[in-house]
């Protein structure tokens, strides 16, 4: 059970640490650094985490490696960094799941604050997208669809309790619709059923949407923000197209494992934020779709927090299980 004081320790994870740590931090990095992304290859979380592990390496001088573990809604991924030696050379890229994994699954072997914060990277919202093949060409004719077919829609999404999975699940209490939840491993194992409308629908982040819908493979019927996005701004609102008040963000951040030496902290959180301010690097990450942020570790961590606190009386209320 999270507890007020697990959430607080997460907040401050990156403050006093040992002297003897800090004199650790002097020679950092002295190899090479895991970057842990929680699915497979070609997602959303996979294309942001490969752009800025390159400029980091070159940053730090020491080669940023892309480790993909997915599985589990993310578990296998946030277990193996929980548990990670704490000296700066283990880090993960991270949104929701990190931190309410806990309500949907029997268990989990670590907790959030077993993870220090170090920036939040980047907001964008998930786009609802159908196959181009679909008879909907709006989000109000999507429901047109699941109501005239009630039992028979599918909506897939990258794994059990991520944003892809809770998106839909809030879609269908919002819009009175009945979807049955087929949950892959990711955006890349999705594609390849959701393309030719094996899959009715999905509420995909559209970094690992973007594309396809670009190359005319699947069809954009909304953003789940409940404004345009300024990266898709002839793509309406699923709020606006007759289901009010629907409103789903997402995000990525960095995360280390707790007890990170405070100055290895800082240091990866200056040269993210430095570098999300570069125009070249902004140029990559725009046309993923995504709206750079980049922030203090507090403000990750309070953006982690607002998303329990969101989500999880949802999935209590639902009823949502994962499968450990």
């Amino acid at each position: 059970m999270i507890t007020r004081r697990s959430l607080l320790r997460f907040a401050t994870l990156a403050g006093a640490v040992p002297a003897w740590r800090a004199a650790r931090a002097q020679a950092w990095p002295s190899r090479y650094i895991r970057l842990v992304v929680p699915f497979p290859p070609g997602g959303g979380t996979d294309a942001v985490a490969r752009i800025l592990a390159n400029r980091l390496s070159e940053t730090w001088g020491q080669q940023v490696v892309i480790e993909n573990r997915g599985g589990a809604g993310g578990n296998m991924a946030f277990d193996m960094v929980a548990h990670a030696e704490p000296d700066g050379h283990t880090m993960l890229i991270a949104a929701i799941g990190v931190g309410i994994n806990r309500y949907l699954y029997g268990s989990v072997n670590y907790d959030v604050a077993d993870f220090a914060p170090v920036s939040l990277i980047c907001v964008f919202p998930n786009l609802m997208a159908v196959p181009n093949a679909s008879p909907a060409k709006s989000v109000q004719e999507f429901i047109a669809y699941a109501k005239a077919n009630r039992g028979r829609v599918t909506y897939g999404s990258s794994g059990t309790g991520t944003s892809t999975h809770l998106a839909g699940e809030l879609f269908k209490r919002m819009a009175g619709v009945e979807l049955t939840h087929v949950p892959y491993r990711g955006v890349g194992p999705l594609m390849n059923d959701l393309i030719p409308g094996r899959v009715d629908v999905t509420f995909n982040t559209i970094g690992g949407l973007l594309p396809q819908v670009r190359s005319g493979n699947l069809r954009a019927l909304a953003v789940t923000t409940p404004r345009r996005f300024p990266s898709v701004p002839e793509i309406p609102t699923i709020a606006e197209s007759g289901v009010p008040g629907f409103d789903v963000s997402s995000w990525y951040g960095f995360f280390v494992p707790a007890r990170t030496p405070a100055p290895i902290v800082a240091r990866m959180h200056a040269d993210t934020v430095a570098l999300l301010a570069e125009p070249a690097l902004r140029d990559q990450l725009d046309k993923l779709g995504v709206m750079v942020v980049g922030s203090s570790p507090q403000a990750l961590a309070a953006q982690l927090k607002s998303e329990m606190d969101k989500w999880g009386p949802i999935i209590r209320e639902s009823r949502i299980k994962a499968e450990d």
